[in-house]
């Protein structure tokens, strides 16, 4: 079942990217999407079944269940399973850095560390995160992670330049000069 959820959220994702991004032959980008798939899928079932039995050791183990016991789960499973830094792990792990802040921010304001505002917050948020990313990618482009660099390139640096409508509809790549 866990297996299932990896390939059907990594699967997807692999095809678009090395299609876009990677060079290289039919069989190299293939084998490049099957092994993405097959590292999110195995990592995302094996830290599900470490979770869920140090979960239950601890349960066990106290006689009833505490909240820092999932914490301790978890901290043990991501540091064993998620703990090589590979782009499959990068990639979980900056997803999950931008859901767990949102997160904290909510809690903050629910158990009334933070002030709710009056105001909608989101458009400053957007507007400092793109202003920070773009930033950033004009001027610490190295900084960035690989693929946030691969796209911003395409994005930003490819469409300066342009040969004909198969730019616009197929894809934008500078050509080598002859």
């Amino acid at each position: 079942m866990w297996h299932r959820y990896g390939v059907k959220i990594r699967a997807p994702h692999a095809l678009v990217m090395t299609f876009l991004f990677r060079s290289g032959s039919l069989r190299e980008k293939l084998r490049a999407i099957l092994q993405a798939t097959y590292t999110h899928s195995r990592n995302l079932a094996c830290f599900v079944f470490a979770y869920k039995g140090l979960c239950a050791l601890q349960s066990r183990m106290q006689g009833k269940t505490h909240q820092v016991h999932s914490f301790l789960a978890a901290f043990i499973g991501g540091f064993l399973i998620f703990g090589d830094n590979n782009n499959i792990n990068s990639q979980i792990n900056m997803y999950l850095t931008s859901r767990v802040l949102f997160a904290l921010c909510r809690l903050g304001v629910e158990k009334g560390y933070i002030p709710e505002l009056k105001w909608d917050p989101f458009p400053l948020h957007t507007a400092v995160v793109w202003g920070l990313v773009l930033w950033l990618f004009e001027y610490h482009r190295s900084t960035l992670q690989p693929s946030l660099q691969s796209s911003m390139t395409y994005l930003y640096d490819d469409s300066n330049v342009w040969h004909d409508i198969s730019d616009f509809l197929i894809y934008n790549k500078s050509r080598p000069s002859k």
